[in-house]
Parts: C-alpha cells; sequence; structure tokens
C-alpha cells in the first residue's frame, strides 16, 4: 500500500466532536489508508469556518458536490440514520460511527439503500479492534462457557442524543456477540433516577447453548469509565482483563478496514457476516429498550 495510488476518494467528515477530530487527525496524517483519501471539509452545525486549515462546508454543498464520494458520519447517534440517508441517497460511501441506528428496521432499510446505490456503508467498531478483545478472543477460543458477567461504568450520558442505552452502548452487546456466538434475551430491567443523572441498565441474556450471560451498564456522575469482567468455563474462569497494552489509532484501523470495503478487497463472506452481526446487536438493543420501557 505504500505506492501512491492512482484514485483517491474525497471525503467529508459530519460532525466534529471526539471521533470527528480524531477522524480528521488520521485523513491527514500520511498513513497508508489516508493516501486513498482525500479530505475535502468537514460539516458542523457551528459556525467554525476552519479547524486545522480543513474548511468547513455546508451540509447542501457535501451531498451536491461531485468531488465529495464519502461521508463519515460522527455526529450524535441520534442524527447518524438521518445523515446516512441523506449521503447514501446522494449517491457518497457512508462510514459511520456506532449505532448506526436507533432500531433494527432503520439499519436493514440503510444497507437495502446502499446495495441499491451500490455503496459501502461501513458501521464503525473501534471495540474489536482494541488490544482487550484480541486478548479475550484468544482466551475464550475452544472454551466451554458456563456462565459469563460484564460490567460496565461511566458517567453519565444523554439519551437524546445518544440513544437509548443499549444502543449508546451496543459496544458492550458486540463483544459479547463476538465471544459468544448469537444471543438471545431472558430479561432486561432499568434503574433510573433522573434528577440524579443516575441509571442502570441489567441484562439478561443466553448463548444458542443456553449459557447465562449478565451484561450491566451503570452511569452517573462520579463513576469512573471501567468494565469488569467474569467468564467461568468448564475449565477455568478468567476475571478481568490483564492489562495488554494501549489501544494504539484503533480509528486508523478502522479506517484501513473501510478503505479495504472500498478497494473491493472484502469478501462478499466477510461483509455478510458483519452485517449479520451488526444486525443481530441492535435488533437485541431494540428489544432490551421495550423490555425496559414497555409503553414506548
Amino acid at each position: 500500500m505504500n505506492v501512491e495510488p492512482e484514485r483517491k476518494f474525497g471525503v467529508v467528515v459530519v460532525g466534529v466532536g471526539k471521533a470527528g477530530s480524531v477522524r480528521i487527525r488520521d485523513l491527514r496524517d500520511p498513513h497508508a489508508s489516508s493516501a486513498y483519501l482525500n479530505l475535502i471539509g468537514f460539516v458542523s452545525r457551528r459556525e467554525l469556518q476552519s479547524i486545522d486549515e480543513v474548511q468547513q462546508i455546508s451540509l447542501e454543498d457535501a451531498l451536491s458536490s461531485q468531488e465529495v464520494e464519502v461521508a463519515y458520519i460522527c455526529s450524535e447517534s441520534s442524527s447518524h440514520e438521518g445523515y446516512v440517508r441523506q449521503f447514501l441517497n446522494a449517491g457518497k460511501h457512508v462510514l459511520v460511527e456506532y449505532p448506526m441506528t436507533l432500531s433494527r428496521a432503520a439499519a436493514q432499510e440503510l444497507w437495502e439503500l446502499a446495495e441499491q446505490k451500490g455503496k459501502i456503508l461501513h458501521e464503525e467498531h473501534v471495540e474489536l479492534l482494541m488490544e482487550e478483545f484480541a486478548f479475550l478472543k484468544k482466551e475464550v477460543v475452544g472454551k466451554d462457557l458456563l456462565k459469563g458477567s460484564l460490567l460496565f461504568t461511566a458517567g453519565p450520558l444523554e439519551e437524546e442524543r445518544f440513544g437509548f442505552p443499549a444502543f449508546s452502548s451496543i459496544s458492550r452487546l458486540t463483544w459479547l456477540v463476538s465471544l459468544f456466538g448469537e444471543l438471545s434475551l431472558v430479561s432486561a430491567t432499568l434503574e433510573e433516577r433522573k434528577e440524579d443523572q443516575y441509571m442502570k441498565m441489567t441484562v439478561c441474556l443466553e448463548t444458542e447453548n443456553k449459557r447465562p450471560l449478565t451484561w450491566t451498564e451503570e452511569k452517573g456522575p462520579g463513576l469512573k469509565r471501567n468494565r469488569y469482567l467474569s467468564f467461568h468455563f468448564k475449565s477455568g474462569s478468567l476475571e478481568n482483563v490483564p492489562n495488554v497494552g494501549i489501544n494504539k489509532n484503533i480509528f486508523l484501523k478502522d479506517q484501513n478496514i473501510f478503505v479495504q470495503k472500498l478497494l473491493g478487497q472484502f469478501s462478499e463472506k466477510e461483509l455478510a457476516a458483519e452485517k449479520k452481526r451488526i444486525l443481530h446487536c441492535l435488533g437485541l438493543a431494540e428489544e432490551i429498550q421495550k423490555h425496559c420501557r414497555p409503553e414506548k
């Protein structure tokens, strides 16, 4: 990939929060995959004019410009679906930060639209590119799970902007599904104290072999970002992940995967398996939401 590519895809980044800023940095640095991409500008609701010499452009211009062939959607989760739809309709390839949508049906629809338009639709899952996940994947291989639990704690997150907790935290669900296969929902509860910005979601899942997995998501002021896990196998237990090193350039690794897709280097089989997993996780998240909020 060190040869200067014959063709570069023009890219626009939509949303310049934490993820968007990292995307802009990666696009501007001389990486192997960035050589195939040409950053044209960014779209933001705020009036920023430019960031590090990268120009702000209007959404209308981004959609209509022939130069823009790719959109990175890095805005708040609640706006992902709308942006993805607009850019696919405008004939652009799309990379979107997870969750792609806040319902399974919407994701299915967007994928059909992407296929219709002959475009790549890629949902970022940097949690699968982390050192901890690589360690876990190696650890659980060939082992017979008896039961497991995963607890994640963090500061508060606004549901209006980021979606119901099962969606905003879908990366945890993705870990469990990627490690243990498709899961089914047994029960889900949500304890909330809005005035304290506190919430705790407890989800009981089971594997296809009927092994129980508990996923707990707890968020509130003063709670540190932490992950606690415990998996019990017939052959022994795994309690938490040892310090396996720093996650370097996970967004860049995700961009590399996206560029491989743009260049047609992924097999249909790989793409289909990934899509199946993403839709399965979105479907579970939606089911969890219905259990916790039956009125909606």
